[in-house]
């Protein structure tokens, strides 16, 4: 080399790595599928977007259900074909505006409702036991009667419990308190026990199966030991067994599980074995929205408890499927912002309403199966009652409340606010603000990336 000088050779730049090669073979698209799913799953707004998705496929659904069992109900009465349609919708107008309320609302706000809201219900269903206030439903003093609507506060304390009960758990949690068993039953049991003991002077045994399910639920998060468990269960099972002998009506109802022949129309068992016939003649597809044959006075309680069957025999196991999968989607996404949250109220009041949610579904579905005896429990957010809608609709905007107040929920949220504000902006033309800014730069940023980095 001329110039005697030294020769510097370049360092060679190490070349990038190819982009991995999708998976080919025999089961690639089902690997692909399942790697899909798993990134969906481990989104963090996927409970967000489960909760409100389901709930509202839920609630419409039992819109559509509720006007085809109700029609013939309501002519019967010599009421307008759409009497209880229009009722439920306005019921599910009232519980939007309470999901959307509860929604919005800061954890702190929540636990400040958990004390009044525990002794309003109560007071209320104090006074269903009042004569000239409360009301009997068939066989069950449960209601009270306001004007053209009735309310029955077994409903609201259910929330109640929930809020409640989280509250308490939480304070005692901070305070490490819970590793002791009396702190851990006390106030909570004895408070629990005397709902339950309203509730049972109407005779609601259904009502306090699932309170009981949402007490177990508390004190199971709440990580009570093996044997405080098995104790309160085995005491509540003796109650339970003692209420069921001594009543002829709760014993004709366990006798019915698994009933499919009648032995005439008096027989104690007809309206579970015509929720049988409902959802067996249903077959795959239905007979079609509007088809159904028991809804015309054979099976009783066709918009209410049993509106499940209904759905079986107009649209079939598949539509009965759907109502599960629903269901099942809602029940998933609370387990998980009960299971990834660190604020421990946030963890017991979402272990509650899911406890809730699903113990009820469980009992109105199994007893519609004749798996179950049946308990008088609606179905949720599908069965006909304002009652029972409004508190449940509130109580999943509590559930959507607790998804967003996620870190990683409330991080995605906003980088999808600023990125839809600043498209708005884009459109509108060159923008002076933040969003305007930050939503240019990202553009810029992605038109210069190299091509193999996109």
């Amino acid at each position: 080399m001329s110039g005697g000088g030294r020769a510097t050779a370049a360092t060679p730049r190490t070349p990038a790595p190819p982009p991995p090669r999708p998976a080919r073979g025999p089961g690639a698209p089902l690997r692909r599928l399942r790697t899909q799913a798993r990134r969906a799953w481990d989104r963090p707004l996927t409970a967000y977007y489960l909760i409100f998705g389901s709930a509202f496929l839920i609630t419409l659904l039992g819109l559509v259900m509720v006007y085809s069992a109700s029609i013939i109900r309501a002519l019967q009465l010599s009421l307008p074909g759409s009497y209880f349609f229009r009722k439920q919708l306005l019921a599910a107008a009232l519980g939007t505006a309470l999901l959307l309320l509860a929604s919005r609302m800061p954890v702190k706000l929540h636990r400040a409702l958990a004390y009044p809201m525990l002794a309003g219900s109560v007071v209320l269903m104090a006074l269903v036991q009042v004569p000239g206030i409360g009301k009997a439903v068939n066989g069950n003093q449960n209601w009270i009667e306001l004007g053209a609507f009735q309310l029955q506060p077994s409903e609201i304390g259910k929330l109640a419990l929930v809020l409640w009960g989280a509250d308490l758990l939480a304070r005692k949690q901070d305070k490490r308190l819970l590793n002791q068993w009396k702190h851990m039953l006390v106030p909570l049991v004895p408070v629990a026990f005397m709902v339950l003991g309203l509730i049972m002077l109407g005779g609601d045994m259904g009502t306090a199966i699932i309170l009981t399910a949402i007490l177990f639920g508390l004190l199971w998060l709440a990580g009570a030991p093996t044997r405080l468990f098995a104790g309160v269960l085995g005491a509540a099972v003796v109650v339970g067994a003692v209420l069921i002998r001594t009543s002829p009506n709760r014993m004709s109802r366990l006798q019915c599980i698994g009933a499919s022949e009648l032995g005439g129309p008096t027989d104690p068992c007809w309206q579970a074995v015509h929720g049988i016939y409902a959802l067996a003649s249903g077959g795959l597809f239905g007979s079609g929205l509007g088809a159904s044959v028991e809804k015309w006075g054979q099976l009783p309680e066709a918009h209410t408890d049993f509106i499940f069957a209904i759905t079986g025999e107009e649209l079939g196991l598949a539509g009965t499927l759907s109502v599960l999968g629903l269901f099942a989607a809602l029940g998933y996404a609370g387990i998980r912002v009960a299971g990834r949250t660190e604020d421990p109220f946030v963890r017991y009041a979402a272990g509650g309403v899911t406890t809730w949610i699903m113990a009820q579904a469980m009992i109105n579905i199994g007893a519609v199966l004749g798996l179950l005896p049946i308990a008088g429990v609606p179905l949720p957010l599908f069965s006909y009652g304002g009652s029972a809608l409004l508190p449940t609709m509130f109580a999943i905007g509590l559930l959507i409340a607790f998804a967003r107040d996620d870190p990683a929920a409330r991080a995605a949220l906003a980088v999808r606010q600023s990125v839809l504000t600043g498209r708005r902006t884009a459109a509108r033309g060159p923008g002076t603000g933040r969003a305007s800014r930050s939503w240019n730069t990202m553009r810029r940023r992605v038109r210069t990336r190299p091509s193999g980095e996109r």
